[in-house]
C-alpha cells in the first residue's frame, strides 16, 4: 500500500525484515522440535541460534540477489542462512516444505495484523459510544429514502453504528482464531518426514494451532474468512461515512468534519469545507471487497496446491491490513472531532410544518374506532396540503371537518407534542452498551 494510506506500525509488519525474521523463527523453532523429537542434535540447534542473528536491509538485497539465480524465495533464504550459519544450517528446514514456513508465518502476519486493527476498532468504538452518549437526547429527523419521516436522536442513531461495530468486532475476533493455524506437515501434508509432534511444538511456541488436516497449504477458506471479516467491517465504516457525507450536505448541514486552520477545500472555490475523511473512506472500503473477492478466488487451488494464490497474497494481505488500519483510525479521529449542530437539527425538523406528527394523528384515529384507511385518508389530505399548498399541517387538521367529528382541537394539538420519540432511549442504550449514563 502507498504510503499516503500506510501507519508505520501496520506497515511495518509487511516489511521484507520483519519476512525474513519470521521465516528465522518458524525454520529455528521447527528445529527445535526436532530435537524434542530426537531427529536432530541439540548442538546443531544451539548453533543455529547463536549464528542467525537478526536481518538487516542489506540482508534482505543479498537474499534477493540469490533468487534472482533460484527464481525461489525460501530456497534464497536457506542459501542466505547457509552462507550465515555454516554446516549445522543443513538440518534446518529438514523434511519440511516451503509452504510449511510461507503459510505458518502467513499466519503469524495476519495474527498480529489482526491484533493492531482490533486495537483499532477498539478506539473507534469508544469514539462512537462517547458521542453516542453527548447527544442522547439530541433530536434530529429520521429519514427513508432519504425523505423526513420521524424525529430520532443522534446518539440512537450512533447506537446502531456501535451495534454493528460490535458484530464487526465479534467476525474479526472469530477470523482471528480462524487464521492463527501453522502446519509443517510436509509436501502435500503427510508428514511423511516430519511427525506431528514437530507441528505441535512449532504452533505451541508460536501461539498458533496446528492445522486439524492440510494438504501441502494451509486451505484457503480460513483466508478467505479473514479478508471477508476485513471487507464487512470497512463496508461498515463507508455506511457511517456516507451518513455523515448527506448530513454535511450544504441543505442539511447538521454535522460537519473537522475543517483545521490552514486546511483548503477547492483550488478554486475558497468557501469550500468538504467532507474529504468520509470520502476517503468510502474509497478505500472498495478496496477492501475486492481484496476480499481475490481472496475467494484463492479458495479453489489445484489438488493439494499450485501457487496461483501465491501472487494475489503477496499484494492484498499487506494492502488490505493496513488499509483497514488506516481506515480505522482515520474514522476515529473523524468521529472524536465531528461538529455536531443541533439548532440546524431543530431547524430540520421544523421543515415542513409538522407533517412528521402523522403517523401519531393516524393512529389516534385508529384507536378512537375510525377504519384506518379512512384515518389515512384524513391525515394524508392534510398532509398533502404542506407539500403542494405550503399549508401548515396543524392549521389543516384543525380546519377539517372529518376529523373534527372524531378528535377535539385540544387532542390534536397534543399529538404535536414533543418528547414521544425519545422516551425509549435508555432502553435502546442499555440493549446496545448496557447502560443509560
Amino acid at each position: 500500500m502507498i504510503p499516503r494510506y500506510s501507519r508505520q506500525e501496520m506497515s511495518a509488519l509487511w516489511s521484507d525484515v520483519a519476512r525474513l525474521r519470521r521465516w528465522r523463527d518458524v525454520e529455528l523453532t521447527a528445529l527445535e522440535g526436532m530435537v524434542e523429537a530426537g531427529l536432530a542434535p541439540r548442538e546443531a540447534l544451539e548453533d543455529c541460534r547463536a549464528r542467525a542473528g537478526d536481518f538487516t536491509a542489506e540482508d534482505a538485497a543479498r537474499i534477493e540477489e540469490i533468487e534472482r539465480t533460484t527464481k525461489h524465495d525460501v530456497i534464497a533464504f536457506l542459501t542466505f542462512m547457509e552462507e550465515r550459519v555454516g554446516p549445522s544450517a543443513r538440518w534446518l528446514h529438514l523434511g519440511m516444505t516451503s509452504s510449511d514456513v510461507l503459510d505458518t508465518s502467513l499466519g503469524l502476519t495476519l495474527r498480529d495484523a489482526l491484533d493492531l486493527i482490533l486495537k483499532g476498532l477498539g478506539r473507534v468504538m469508544a469514539a462512537v459510544e462517547k458521542r453516542a452518549f453527548e447527544h442522547r437526547l439530541t433530536v434530529m429527523m429520521g429519514r427513508s429514502h432519504g425523505i423526513h419521516a420521524e424525529p430520532i436522536t443522534f446518539g440512537h442513531k450512533l447506537a446502531i453504528w456501535y451495534d454493528e461495530l460490535s458484530r464487526g468486532r465479534a467476525r474479526l475476533e472469530r477470523a482471528r482464531e480462524t487464521i492463527a493455524v501453522g502446519k509443517i506437515s510436509g509436501a502435500v501434508g503427510t508428514f511423511a518426514h516430519l511427525p506431528p509432534a514437530v507441528e505441535e511444538t512449532v504452533c505451541r511456541k508460536l501461539g498458533l494451532h496446528p492445522a486439524p488436516a492440510s494438504s501441502q497449504i494451509v486451505q484457503r477458506d480460513r483466508h478467505a474468512e479473514y479478508f471477508g471479516a476485513l471487507a464487512l467491517l470497512g463496508a461498515s465504516v463507508e455506511k457511517f461515512a456516507v451518513e455523515i457525507r448527506h448530513l454535511q450536505r450544504t441543505e442539511v448541514r447538521e454535522v460537519e468534519e473537522a475543517f483545521t486552520p490552514g486546511q483548503k477545500g477547492s483550488s478554486a472555490m475558497p468557501h469550500k469545507r468538504n467532507p474529504i475523511l468520509s470520502e476517503n473512506l468510502s474509497g478505500l472500503a472498495r478496496l477492501l471487497r475486492g481484496y476480499a473477492v481475490s481472496a475467494l478466488e484463492d479458495v479453489a487451488l489445484w489438488h493439494e496446491r499450485d501457487i496461483s494464490h501465491s501472487s494475489v497474497e503477496r499484494v492484498i494481505g499487506p494492502d488490505a491490513t493496513i488499509v483497514m488500519d488506516f481506515m480505522l483510525h482515520r474514522f476515529a479521529g473523524l468521529m472524536e472531532n465531528l461538529r455536531v449542530y443541533p439548532e440546524q437539527m431543530q431547524k430540520n425538523l421544523e421543515l415542513l410544518g409538522g407533517v412528521v406528527n402523522s403517523q401519531r394523528i393516524l393512529l389516534e384515529l385508529a384507536r378512537k374506532g375510525m377504519d384506518r384507511q379512512a384515518a389515512y385518508v384524513i391525515v394524508q389530505r392534510n398532509a398533502m396540503k404542506m407539500y403542494e399548498e405550503g399549508a401548515d399541517f396543524r392549521t389543516a387538521l384543525l380546519a377539517d371537518a372529518d376529523l373534527l367529528k372524531v378528535m377535539t382541537p385540544e387532542e390534536i394539538r397534543d399529538c404535536f407534542s414533543t418528547g414521544y420519540h425519545t422516551r425509549h432511549v435508555d432502553d435502546i442504550f442499555r440493549r446496545v452498551f448496557g447502560r443509560t449514563g
